[in-house]
């Protein structure tokens, strides 16, 4: 693909503007904990879900793009790393780390059994196999998807994980003394409902769920890429990781004759709705692949 458009190239490298969008969204994020901070308790789990959430889940999203250098580029692998952990504050929780840890395992080995934990266990195969179990594993997403890796494929603990959790959790510590719990409960209850049963987390089930046996990665090209830095553009990111979000559309419009005639999502709310009803659809749903690296282990 690069041999007939190597003008693909020019797209990679870090994006100019990430860094002051995701400052946008941050500072959002703490205002809005001083702006929630004496409405009812009602009032904080709509916001959390309607607002909130939203961003923090655009955050999550961020920093995958972040984990790719595209924030300050691959010469200065610290900045984005540390960028990330800013990025992270609104969350709640420590993410930023982990994520990387694990992230550069999902393109590496892609499938790859007991290396990327983006695949769900066998337990969860068998046991969310109905309806009813689909939505609640839906629901359940983000404590699977942080716990995932502790069973699957436990790494130790790193330096800039401890940093990570002791900024975070002392920045949770500063908002509770100046505007008490309730904002805390916002930004964790956002990222835990909008990263849940949520339009925005389709992607997570249309990326590599296998809707049509032998596509194992989808594109979905609608509005919601607008608050998702684009990972619809997903089959284009796994091509080029290195170019960011906001250049993907790009690849496509340039490489046109290799993505248009590639099955795509329409809608993630219609993904969600296949994966809970369609009983061809599940948590197996997901190409698993034996890789060397697994074999020497």
């Amino acid at each position: 693909l690069l041999a007939k458009y190597p003008e693909i190239k020019t797209l990679m490298g870090p994006d100019p503007h990430l860094k002051w969008i995701v400052s946008g969204m941050v500072f959002m994020q703490f205002l809005a904990c001083y702006l929630v901070k004496d409405l009812p308790w009602k009032w904080i789990f709509f916001w959390a879900y309607a607002f909130g959430g939203c961003i923090n889940h655009s955050l999550t999203l961020a920093i995958h793009d972040i984990s790719h250098n595209v924030a300050f580029g691959n010469k200065q692998a610290k900045w984005n790393r540390w960028f990330a952990v800013f990025a992270n504050l609104p969350i709640g929780i420590p993410y930023s780390a982990s994520f990387k840890k694990y992230h550069i395992d999902h393109h590496r080995y892609l499938g790859g059994d007991r290396l990327d934990v983006d695949i769900p266990t066998d337990f969860e195969g068998w046991f969310f196999c109905t309806p009813l179990r689909k939505l609640l594993w839906l629901f359940l997403q983000p404590l699977f998807y942080s716990l995932r890796p502790l069973y699957v494929n436990p790494k130790a603990i790193t330096r800039m994980e401890i940093f990570n959790a002791l900024i975070q959790f002392s920045i949770d510590l500063i908002i509770y003394y100046l505007w008490g719990l309730k904002p805390i409960i916002y930004l964790i209850a956002g990222t835990i409902l909008c990263m849940g049963l949520h339009p925005i987390s389709g992607h997570f089930i249309a990326e590599h769920y296998m809707f049509l046996k032998g596509y194992e990665t989808y594109s979905y090209y609608g509005p919601l890429n607008w608050l998702t830095f684009n990972v619809g553009y997903h089959m284009e990111h796994h091509d080029f990781p290195s170019i960011p979000g906001c250049r993907l559309p790009m690849v496509k419009k340039i490489a046109a004759e290799y993505y248009d005639n590639l099955p795509h999502h329409q809608s993630w709310i219609r993904v969600l709705w296949d994966f809970v009803f369609d009983d061809t659809i599940g948590p197996y749903s997901r190409v698993k692949r034996l890789c060397k690296l697994a074999k020497e282990s």
